[in-house]
């Protein structure tokens, strides 16, 4: 069963839900206390996109990769801090696990489910000292009242633990990171369920192609039986049985391929082709591909797909895929973690990410760099401001 089905039947199931007022509207949320099972499969999706795909596979990989290669800054009332217990965190945030291979596993999750979870491990002062990715189909949210959640639930084999949410200010030691999905309060929308049919397609593709090669790379044909006088050619079930069994054991797999067939008692073989049309699975085969790479803001031609390309070169792909994906991830990162994480360590305390380590925008950084250096009209500390620099003592002269 392929993606698409998978979804529909997630779909189809009915839910229990009991009406409950949220802000003045009428929502349809289930009884406080209970929880929420998300519709989504995430075993099925990272089996047949992210292990069976390989389109969906490096465009995942691709975007992770790329967005744990930019460190993280940290600034205290906007001075830069060049060394701090969160930063330290974040480089090793637990023994297993180095800052980039965490915060891949981090970005991936969210990718492949459309959901991303955070535990925080405190010390007896209550501060963080680790931090642990956990699988999304191991969070349970647990409705809380006013359609809020109360709690995270993880589930290990029989081993259950309850992480709760203050009702007041929402904190909590998980952090729950998720894409916008339109229909669920709960969960996020995972780019694959948007690719499911290129996915399907795809790997159906892929799978054809391997049955042809199995085949000798060419389609089979047709035994065809000898009519004699005037009736009709025809085997008996047990002749039927016989004979294929006789093909499955000598002629299929791809070891048997070009090999000659002996025919008696009246068979004859009548060879099929493949026409033009039928060919045509190579270009839907591709045609799926730029489908799954649009779906994770990929350019195709960075994925080595042939086809109508977007951008006249690579250097402008890997430009767009940074401006467009790769950076809304990590802005959308360092939001959350500012939001969640900075604030155990003090409220002047922010996390950002340098943008001048990122190769890709350097040119687009050198042509600002030139327009503020022949912009006669600034001040110097006009310029500073434009390439992000901080002001100096008398610079707010032409």
């Amino acid at each position: 069963m392929g993606l698409v089905s998978s979804i529909q039947k997630i779909f189809t199931q009915k839910k229990s839900t009991v009406p409950w007022e949220v802000g003045g509207y009428q929502a349809c949320m289930v009884k406080p206390g209970a929880p929420v099972w998300t519709r989504r499969e995430f075993a099925k999706f990272a089996e047949e996109a992210y292990i069976r795909n390989v389109i969906a596979y490096r465009a995942i990989n691709k975007l992770t990769t790329a967005a744990t290669s930019v460190p993280f800054v940290l600034y205290e009332n906007n001075s830069l801090v060049e060394k701090h217990p969160l930063l330290t965190l974040l480089k090793r945030p637990n023994p297993q696990m180095a800052g980039a291979e965490f915060f891949e596993h981090v970005y991936a999750m969210k990718l492949i489910s459309g959901n991303s979870y955070i535990h925080a491990v405190a010390n007896d002062a209550q501060m963080p000292v680790e931090l642990y990715s956990l699988r999304p189909d191991r969070v349970t949210v647990v409705a809380g009242k006013n359609g809020l959640p109360s709690a995270y639930r993880y589930t290990v084999g029989d081993s259950v633990r309850h992480f709760p949410i203050d009702r007041f200010t929402g904190k909590s030691v998980v952090l729950h990171l998720k894409h916008f999905h339109p229909l669920d309060d709960w969960y996020g929308l995972s780019p694959i369920e948007a690719a499911a049919y290129a996915i399907d397609q795809h790997n159906q593709a892929g799978q054809w192609n391997q049955a042809l090669l199995q085949n000798g790379a060419r389609p089979s044909g047709a035994l065809l039986v000898k009519s004699e006088g005037n009736q009709e050619g025809y085997l008996n079930e047990e002749q039927f049985q016989h004979l294929k069994q006789q093909l499955m054991d000598s002629y299929s797999s791809a070891a048997n391929a070009g090999k000659p067939m002996l025919l008696e008692g009246g068979l004859q073989w009548q060879e099929m082709s493949l026409t033009p049309k039928d060919m045509d699975f190579i270009e839907t085969k591709y045609s799926a591909a730029r489908d799954i790479a649009l779906a994770f803001g990929v350019p195709p031609q960075l994925l080595g797909i042939p086809g109508d390309n977007t951008y006249s070169n690579l250097a402008e792909a890997r430009l767009a895929m940074w401006e467009q994906t790769i950076i809304p991830m990590m802005d959308n990162m360092v939001d959350n973690m500012n939001n969640w994480l900075s604030p155990f360590f003090g409220n002047s305390y922010s996390l950002g990410y340098n943008k001048d380590t990122i190769g890709a925008l350097a040119p687009r950084r050198e042509k600002i760099w030139s327009w503020v250096q022949n912009a006669d009209f600034m001040t110097i500390n006009e310029k500073r401001k434009a390439v992000g620099l901080s002001p100096v003592n008398n610079g707010d002269i032409i």
